[in-house]
Formats: C-alpha cells, structure tokens, sequence
C-alpha cells in the first residue's frame, strides 16, 4: 500500500511523516498515529514516545490528564481575588484566563492521542470538578446566588 501524500492506512492509522536521514536518503519512522478512537496503553500523550509501552506509565499519563481536567473547572469557578485595585484584578483575571487556557489545551492535546481510556478519564475530570466546585451541591447554603454579586473570577468558558 503506498503511503505517500498521507495516504491512511488500514484500521485509521496514519504514517508518521517521512524524516530525511544525513546521507539525504528518506527513512521511513515506524509510529504510527492513530486517526480513530482506540483502546490500548500503547498511544503517545502528549510528549513523543510518552508514556511508551509501560502500563504504569499510561496510568501515570491517565492520572495527569485527569487532574489537567480538574484544574481547568476549579479555574473556572473559583473566587480567589479579593483586591479591590481594578487594574490588579483585571491583570490577575488575564493571568487566570491564560493559565486556564493553557490547560484546556493540554486537555485538548491530549484527547487528540485518540485514546479511549484519556477520553473517559478527561470526562470523568470535567465531571468531578463541575460537581467539586461549579455545582451547589457541597454548598451549605443552597440559596440562589444575589444578582450583584459574581459567581466566579473568570467568566465562563462558551464554544
């Protein structure tokens, strides 16, 4: 089967692209990226040959995305700044935004390993950090937010 011009191969793998070797003849890198969702501890997260073929290392990986996951909805409801100087507020609301981007991203990155296990384990953290700090569940006082006053830092997340 050729795989030039980034032909998919069977099972919705793509070749790795072609690496020229010193000698200027074209060697071929063996990885292959999956272009489907899969099920195994054999992806790569993240980083290039990470976490490899170890299934401690892939638990390790699934624990990081997780709390990446977490991270990103803890960021998105927490109330943290209590200056009253609008410039800080606005300067650390920019500082939070961007490290809660970053780490949406890194979700994102991840989830595009196509790996089924970083799927779930990506959703089960949006899910516990919704439920830890977005939702009223663990609140004692259950009563309706006033109108005046914010629910979080940062404003919400929208696609």
């Amino acid at each position: 089967m050729e795989m030039a011009g980034g032909a998919m191969m069977p099972g919705g793998m793509m070749p790795s692209p072609t690496m020229p070797a010193s000698n200027g003849t074209a060697m071929q890198n063996m990885m292959m990226m999956h272009m489907t969702f899969f099920w195994g501890k054999n992806a790569q997260i993240l980083f290039s040959g990470w976490p490899g073929s170890n299934t401690g290392m892939y638990v390790l990986a699934l624990i990081v995305v997780f709390v990446l996951a977490v991270l990103v909805e803890w960021l998105s409801h927490c109330q943290l700044i209590k200056s009253t100087n609008h410039v800080v507020v606005r300067l650390l609301q920019t500082l939070m935004h961007t490290v809660r981007m970053g780490l949406a991203y890194l979700v994102m990155l991840a989830l595009m390993s196509f790996n089924v296990g970083v799927f779930l384990v990506a959703i089960a953290g949006h899910a516990l950090g919704f439920l830890l700090f977005g939702s009223m569940v663990f609140r004692a006082d259950q009563m309706p937010m006033p109108i005046n006053q914010k629910p979080s830092d940062l404003p919400p997340m929208k696609c």
